[in-house]
Parts: structure tokens; sequence; C-alpha cells
């Protein structure tokens, strides 16, 4: 096993985040990034409910050379977007009787009164492959319990993937005439409405894949255009991915291929956008790899949660997003 030494010096020579000796590092001003410290954290969704803003997170627990290990699921809160506050894990992965491991990307939304929680897990035998579960609390901080006892999306829903990963990353939204949708998928992206009870789907399952989509879609509206945010990566010159977005005047499209958002996360493969507005003001969620915690770095398994402000031209197009350890930390400019 490689010696504590001998892995920051490794660390060091990559440009790697490694952890800095005691008393050397200055306390990070509040609403800098990475926001959560203590563990590492992936796949942001935020939620805005009253005057707080909750933010749900799949918690990286790779060990050394594992690529991905995510048992449960975390939400925080924060009314400022400077100081957070942590809750029990919200759920685990296996608390889908019918999924055998991992706590993959997801979204939760209030619908009715209650709170829906769409997540990306591994299902049993019985459908092999990932799917979507759908859980149910009626706190955004849980627990959340299983509101089917089955999958809501499986595998073989969706025939044409040629992998058995398709079916991730649900980003759900609800329209101002009350109808929500759901929408998900890796390297193909499927869209689909949802019953009003919010656990069936309702209708076709119709494809939308937009340029160089991998995966991480996100769906939400402003002043009448729908925006699908999503992970692209285009094999022919990236090696990471990078967030790119699309527009629709309805949000069964056409949609429009708008280019680029923002690079690859800092020393990570992977990246998943959230985006939210709240007390005025819009945000984009993000996750890199730039934390080490104890002696552990950063790495594909091991992310951390970021956010920036969003801002929009007279247009509507989004502006583009410069990630920084900043943050909000600072004031708008």
């Amino acid at each position: 096993m490689v010696s504590k030494i001998a892995a920051l010096a490794l660390m060091a020579a990559l440009g790697m985040a490694t952890p800095s000796a005691a008393g050397d590092e200055k306390a990070p001003a509040p609403g800098s990034n990475p926001i959560f410290r203590d563990r590492f954290t992936a796949d942001p969704a935020p939620l805005v409910v009253g005057d707080r803003l909750f933010l749900y997170v799949g918690h990286d627990e790779a060990q050394r050379d594992e690529m991905f290990n995510m048992r449960e699921w975390l939400v925080y809160s924060t009314t400022d977007m400077k100081t957070w506050t942590a809750y029990p894990p919200i759920m685990k992965a296996t608390d889908f009787k019918w999924a055998k491991k991992d706590a993959w990307a997801s979204q939760a939304i209030e619908k009715n009164g209650k709170f829906y929680f769409y997540a990306a897990v591994e299902h049993d035998n019985t459908h092999p492959g990932k799917a979507i579960g759908v859980a149910v609390s009626d706190s955004p901080t849980g627990p959340f319990v299983d509101a089917r006892g089955s999958a809501l999306i499986t595998n073989e829903m969706t025939p044409k993937g040629p992998h058995s990963w398709e079916d991730i990353d649900p980003t759900v939204f609800t329209d101002d005439d009350g109808t929500t949708w759901i929408a998900w998928g890796n390297r193909s992206c499927y869209i689909a409405k949802l019953k009003p009870n919010m656990i069936e789907i309702d209708g076709p399952i119709t494809e939308i894949t937009p340029p160089h989509f991998e995966e991480g879609p996100w769906l939400h509206k402003r002043d009448g255009t729908y925006y699908l945010t999503y992970a692209s990566l285009d094999r022919s010159t990236q090696r990471d991915e990078h967030v790119s977005y699309a527009t629709a005047p309805a949000i069964t499209g056409p949609w429009t291929p708008r280019g680029l958002l923002t690079g690859s996360g800092k020393y990570s493969f992977t990246i998943h956008p959230g985006i939210v507005q709240f007390k005025g003001e819009w945000y984009i969620f993000l996750h890199n790899a730039t934390l080490a915690v104890g002696d552990q770095s950063g790495a594909i398994g091991r992310r951390a949660v970021t956010v920036e402000r969003l801002r929009y031209g007279p247009d509507g197009a989004m502006l583009p997003v410069v990630q920084t350890e900043a943050g909000v930390s600072v004031p708008t400019r």
C-alpha cells in the first residue's frame, strides 16, 4: 500500500488538491466552493420550499481505486446560500427493496403537499440494469419511502440504448398548467408525462436527445422558454464532460441546441447541472473533484458539489458560466 506521504507527493506532482498541514489553511469563506467539505458529494439537485433552498446530493464513498461507491442520498438546506444545515441521510438505495445498489443521481419535487424523490439505482436481476424509482415523504428532509413498491422506469422500457445504464439521472419539472414531466437518460435523452399521482408514466416515452448528450439532464423554465441543460461530451475533442443546453417553445420541443454553458469540473470526468431561482437570483449547482477529506483526495468517485450564479442575456440565452473557488462568497457584480 502506498504511504500517505508518497500519495500526497504524487497528488502534488499531478496538480491535485491536497489537504494542508494544520494551521496552514484559513477557514473557507462562506459560500465558496466546494460547498460541503466534510464528505464527498455529487449530482446536486436543488429545490426551493418557501424561503429555504434544499439541495439533494449523492454521497460518494469510493475508497482507494474504486470508481463509484454510492449507497445513500443526503440533503442540506440554506436560507442565504452561505451557511448550510445538514440532515440525516434521507434514503438508501436498498430502501427500494427491488434495488440492489447504487444511489445515483436524483431530484425531489413538491406536489400536492408531498415531496416526491426520483432516483437512479441498480435493479435486481428481475429487471437487469439501471432503473428509476420514486419515493415520497411529507417533509423535504425525509425520510422517504418507496411510493410504488416497484421501479417507475426500467431498462427494457427504453430498448434503443446499447448499454444497461441508459435509464439514469431523472429530472422532474411541473409546468404552469400543473402537469409534471420527467426526463432522463445516458447517451439518449427521454421525456414522459407523469400522471397526477406522480408515480406512473402517463402516455408515451419520447426521445429528445440533443447534440453530444451524455447524461444528467435538467429541466427548467424562464420567461416562457423551456431549458434542457445536460452533461455533454464531444468524444472527438473532449476528454471530460462539459455542460451544454438546448431551448424550446414547449416542453415537447422542438429543442434547439444552444452550445456550451460551462466546461468540465476540475479533476472530474463527470459533471451534473442543477438549476434553480432562489430569492430573485438564478444559481447553477455542479460538481468537481477538488476536495480532499483526510487522506482521501478527489477522484472520479469522490466528487464535491459547487455553486455559481447563473445569468441570462436579453435574448434569454444563458451566459457562459465560469467555475470558481469563490463561488457565491463574493458579492454580485
